[in-house]
């Protein structure tokens, strides 16, 4: 692992360097706090800090309290100095260091609180992993790993707030596979999953970086265009139906073919909500499902 060391004294620098190098350690060694907190900071920076109380300019408890107070992810901070009176220990925990070390040091206690400050370390990336993957269970969908119903309609909310305080217009595609339950019924739902997996990683290959789409129902798909005129909209509809219908999906030795309708809708004056946006795209759904199926329909909002 590596740790930070920082020390204006350059001979206790090189004890203390050399002593962690025995043990093992990564050092990257320090004149001052001013350097300690820039290279602490840095987006590669170590993640265990050994830092001398009495340095010119930032001190190690400045430097303590202003990584504390940026974003950046946690450092197990050790402050190693020569005082050893009780409130000079609540001053040091004051600044929210995690440890306090006198010197001169005893190596072996060295090692023990860097072994305690390493677990706390690898508790915390544990809980963040944990962290990540229940957020990613609430947001997305398991099966397609795109949003799920509920971020995606929040994802409308705050795009259609940003283009009405923006002027500009905003599109909304529903799109919904064709004939999908007969692939259920005659290939069975391990079929059908397969095949809403293909057609959300096709979906999703034609759209452009800033645009959304969500699994908004059984086989409907929600897609956001933000910033999006009818022409752009109508024409993004027509590379997803395009790239859905491309080639059929082996499945078990069976060529199924997927097809969409899509019903496309745009707002221009934004006199009007999210949820109107989505009834008159489904509205120009219905109109494509009842035209023949593959296919699109557009309706634009006044």
């Amino acid at each position: 692992m590596r740790i930070l060391i920082a020390d204006d004294d350059p001979v206790s620098r090189r004890v203390l360097e050399g002593a962690l190098v025995r043990l093992g350690y990564e050092v990257t060694a320090c004149a001052n706090g001013a350097e300690a907190l820039e290279k602490l900071l840095a987006p590669d920076g170590p993640r265990l800090a050994i830092l001398d109380w009495m340095m010119p300019s930032v001190d190690g408890l400045d430097v303590c309290r202003k990584i504390r107070a940026s974003d950046a992810p946690y450092i197990y901070v050790i402050i190693l100095t020569a005082r050893d009176r009780r409130e000079d220990v609540l001053a040091a925990y004051d600044a929210e260091a995690d440890d306090f070390l006198t010197k001169p040091f005893d190596l072996l206690e060295l090692r023990a609180r860097l072994r305690s400050g390493e677990r706390v370390l690898a508790l915390q990336e544990r809980l963040l992993l944990i962290q990540e993957a229940l957020r990613h269970e609430a947001t997305r969908d398991p099966l397609t790993g795109l949003w799920n119903r509920r971020m995606i309609l929040d994802q409308l909310h705050r795009e259609f707030h940003r283009a009405s305080r923006d002027g500009h217009t905003l599109a909304v595609t529903v799109a919904d596979l064709d004939h999908f339950k007969e692939i259920n019924d005659r290939h069975g739902h391990a079929a059908g999953d397969a095949v809403l997996q293909a057609a959300a990683d096709r979906l999703r290959s034609v759209l452009r970086s800033y645009d959304f789409i969500g699994r908004y129902g059984g086989e409907e798909f929600l897609i956001i265009l933000p910033a999006c005129e009818a022409g752009l909209a109508l024409s993004i509809a027509e590379r997803a139906r395009r790239a859905l219908s491309a080639a059929p999906l082996e499945v078990n030795g069976a060529l199924l073919s997927i097809t969409a309708s899509l019903g496309v809708a745009c707002s221009s004056t934004h006199d009007t909500d999210p949820a109107a946006l989505v009834h008159a795209a489904d509205q120009a759904l219905y109109r494509a499902k009842a035209g023949g199926r593959d296919r699109i329909e557009i309706q634009t909002m006044a």
